[in-house]
């Protein structure tokens, strides 16, 4: 058995590719449209797993349904958290704030956060190697909300 990506469905495509592109730093490297099935996927992955030409296997990679049709969507919790590994987690978390994503749950130990994407997904963000030296604003930092 082999994982190929986790679907998350997403309400706008616009503000979705800001937030997974623009400001987590992920790579478009597919996207189909079905007039029939009046649906668009857009697979993501993280630069470091861009599959090139002689990869013989897919990279890892998140799917972002937009359904053409509006839905709504709630409980972007029910499935659990998408999780990624980050080289410094308190450069993103502050490239996310100045961002305005919020940070729900701060690195206060240097080593684990959650934000939300613009459709409620839970995402965490988890530091590479071991915890970085505690520092502020993120000790100090309150958790917003859930993730």
């Amino acid at each position: 058995m082999q994982y190929l990506h986790t679907m998350v469905r997403i309400s706008n495509v616009e503000e979705s590719m800001d937030f997974y592109c623009n400001k987590l730093g992920m790579v478009e490297v597919r996207r189909s449209e079905s007039e029939a099935g009046r649906y668009t996927n857009i697979f993501l992955c993280s630069p470091d797993d861009v599959p090139t030409a002689e990869a013989k296997d897919w990279a890892p990679t998140l799917e972002l349904t937009y359904n053409w049709d509006p839905e709504a969507y709630t409980g972007g919790r029910n499935f659990g958290h998408l999780a990624y590994q980050v080289d410094d987690i308190y450069a993103l978390c502050q490239s996310l704030m100045d961002a305005g994503v919020v940070i729900n749950r701060p690195p206060k130990e240097g080593r684990m956060a959650f934000v939300r994407s613009p459709d409620g997904v839970s995402i965490e963000l988890l530091q590479k190697g071991g915890a970085l030296e505690k520092a502020e604003p993120w000790v100090s930092m309150g958790n917003t909300g859930v993730w």
